[in-house]
């Protein structure tokens, strides 16, 4: 029996390739309940393309969700970016020639370490668009499957988390560094969403340059909850090593670029929702302790945090030889090779095989949890749970 899911948010959080994962649980998740409709969708970087193929698809969550997890296990490097030998060498070329320039005008621009224009390709083929619109989100928004789909991004010209909202309800939010904007949803949208910095050059939205929303985002769950959510699932794809393991060295000697870049883009895309799950938590706790006069504005949220059950990082060393040579060339030059855990890897390896061996684990993970996440949707009450509101599983 599910409960009214007015009030049951999707927090689709960052990590690249990695996100197969979260597609991994969508699966299952659609496949317990078919025809659950999750009526606030939030999304930023790489999840940003699963909420908003969530919003748009006219199926059920089920259909959706099989459909997206059959696209993610096709997706390869060559459909993200250019990949050849002759596009990776320009770029190679312009930004050498940039950082011995001393920055003189005759330096060729550079937008990006790689060509994204596959991507928007991709994009407009899955979205069955052809100028950029979702035409979906606004008929499941007329039609009550869909009551708002938030997507992040950072403009850069004002060092901003920005959450462009479409939306049947009113009200916007203005915080320190962030704020949400009322928009029709696009591709761009998206495709500012999941622009890795440095990585993929920034999408022009309107006047301003846009980047992926996970560099500002340091409160991932603030949207949902600013749309109104009271239940929250959020699908971290961040490995949570026990205490023996975080002490183990994972390479002797100087750290490679390799290694820096991932701890760097870990705590931008994975870190955040861990510890913003652990304030709502203490504030669910302090909230439980005052009489409901002096919550203020403030409200008590439930939130299933769902997380995987293998070190998917670790993982992304077996699928290296995979990428095209180039590429694998020149991850190799920052030293994917010389760290157990090259994370960094790990957020570009958009491969079938790592694709699909995520989707396996995101799966198997939800059902081996498929009673605790049953009595989460249904709203069911635990005494444990009631307590803290916070599901960590």
């Amino acid at each position: 029996m599910i409960s009214d899911s007015g009030d049951l948010a999707l927090v689709l959080g960052g990590g690249g390739a990695r996100a197969a994962y979260q597609v991994g649980f969508l699966r299952a998740l659609g496949r317990m309940f078919p025809d659950l409709q999750v009526p606030i969708l939030t999304g930023v970087s790489a999840g940003a393309i699963c909420a908003a193929f969530l919003a748009n698809h006219p199926g059920s969550l089920r259909e959706a969700s099989e459909e997206l997890a059959e696209l993610w296990s096709k997706l390869t490097v060559e459909r993200v970016f250019k990949s050849d030998t002759g596009s990776l060498a320009s770029n190679v070329f312009r930004w050498s020639v940039r950082l011995i320039s001393g920055g003189v005008r005759i330096a060729p621009p550079t937008r990006g370490m790689v060509d994204t224009s596959p991507l928007r390709d991709f994009l407009l083929d899955v979205f069955k668009s052809k100028d950029g619109s979702l035409p979906g989100v606004e008929r499941n928004l007329a039609s009550g499957k869909l009551r708002s789909l938030a997507i992040t991004t950072t403009k850069y010209a004002t060092n901003q988390s920005i959450s462009w909202v479409q939306s049947g309800v009113e009200g916007d939010w203005v915080r320190p560094q962030r704020r949400s904007v009322h928009a029709k949803i696009r591709i761009e949208h998206v495709l500012a969403s999941c622009a890795l910095p440095i990585f993929f050059p920034a999408i022009q939205i309107g006047e301003d340059w846009h980047g992926d929303g996970g560099i500002r985002l340091t409160t991932p769950l603030a949207p949902a909850l600013h749309l109104g959510a009271q239940r929250l699932i959020a699908i971290s794809t961040r490995y949570e090593h026990a205490q023996g393991e975080i002490e183990r060295p994972k390479i002797e000697g100087y750290p490679p670029p390799a290694m820096i870049l991932g701890v760097m883009l870990s705590s931008i895309f994975l870190d955040m929702l861990d510890q913003d799950a652990m304030n709502m938590q203490r504030l669910n706790e302090l909230l439980a302790e005052l009489p409901p006069e002096k919550h203020r504005s403030l409200r008590p949220a439930g939130l299933l945090l769902l997380r995987p059950s293998q070190d998917i990082g670790r993982l992304a060393s077996a699928y290296e030889p995979t990428l095209p040579p180039m590429f694998r060339f020149l991850t190799r030059g920052l030293g994917t090779r010389e760290t157990q855990r090259p994370d960094s890897l790990s957020m570009v390896l958009f491969q079938p095989e790592y694709a699909k061996r995520l989707i396996d684990i995101g799966q198997a993970d939800a059902e081996r949890r498929a009673d605790e996440i049953r009595a989460f949707v249904s709203g069911e009450s635990r005494p444990a749970i009631a307590q803290t509101g916070f599901w960590r599983i």
